[in-house]
């Protein structure tokens, strides 16, 4: 006799089938608006940058490239992303391991500050540094007493910069590792290893790629980044611009055809962390849907 909950649960499941299939014209339709909608606001600025970066010919393309001002904003904003993802990492890493294997007072509240850049203007948060760290700011007058530079110099940029990037990794991490649960480390745990060999042989390795798409995402971020850094970085050139701030003034200055060939750069850096992610996602991609549990 057949089972009555297996008999129930059959309609249920052809009905939810038939719901989610769609005709032939409705999938049509569907792939049209994506596809125009992909190349209206994506392809097609793309093809803009590169077209008018090399308007003038590769000669003017290659010096607006290799002028001292550029290479300077190319150097920081390289620096600035060593500096800020590595960072990044450790604190992303800590908060996902805390939040998803340890129960604690406050797990509620770090896992809400997390979020906290996604819900705030990069402006603002440029703001508050420059009410924290600048000259009529709370710690201003104590920084200049002891020599401290940190608004329109690199630690201001950094700070900023991290301050808009931290929650790439730790958001990567933290449902990934709260789907894992604990059960390989406990078991690790009973068969003698300490808390950190726990960690490096068994939690890391387990979620080596969303620590890897949550570092692509976190590098793209910082050397995009506009709004809190033109804050914190005063614009001065050749010392705290970085790549898009000099993008902003070559083109406020109607250098147009320099500010698109710096502009192509930073869309080219884009599509180098584009293609890392889906060479990883085709070489890896059993493996890291097996990590992702999809």
């Amino acid at each position: 006799m057949a089972d009555p909950e297996i008999k129930s649960y059959a309609p249920r499941q052809e009905s939810l089938s038939a719901a989610v299939t769609e005709s032939r014209p409705a999938k049509a339709v569907l792939m049209i608006v994506s596809f125009a909608f992909l190349g209206i606001f994506l392809l097609l600025p793309l093809i803009v940058v590169f077209n008018e970066a090399f308007a003038k010919g590769l000669s003017d393309y290659t010096e607006a490239l290799t002028s001292p001002d550029t290479r300077s904003a190319i150097y920081l904003t390289l620096l600035v992303a060593a500096i800020s993802v590595p960072l990044n990492i450790v604190f992303g890493v800590s908060a996902a391991w805390a939040i998803a294997k340890f129960e604690f007072k406050g797990k509620a509240f770090l896992t809400t500050l997390i979020d906290l850049p996604f819900s705030v203007s990069p402006v603002i948060s440029g703001l508050v540094y420059v009410l924290l760290f600048g000259a009529q700011g709370l710690l201003g007058a104590w920084l200049k007493a002891h020599g401290i530079v940190i608004l329109f110099a690199v630690p201001g940029i950094v700070l900023a910069t991290i301050f808009v990037t931290f929650p790439f990794v730790a958001r990567e991490l933290i449902p990934l590792m709260q789907e894992q649960g604990n059960g390989d480390e406990e078991a690790a745990l009973s068969l003698g290893a300490n808390g950190w060999q726990a960690f490096w042989y068994v939690t890391l390795p387990n979620v080596k790629w969303g620590l890897l798409y949550g570092v692509l995402l976190c590098n793209a971020r910082a050397m995009g980044e506009f709004g809190a850094v033109s804050v914190v970085s005063g614009h001065i050139r050749g010392l705290t611009n970085t790549m898009p701030l000099h993008v902003e003034i070559l083109y406020n200055e109607y250098n147009a055809a320099a500010a698109f060939a710096v502009a192509s750069l930073l869309a080219g850096l884009a599509l180098v962390t584009l293609v890392l992610k889906t060479l990883l996602e085709m070489r890896y991609g059993a493996e890291i849907a097996a990590t992702r549990g999809h």
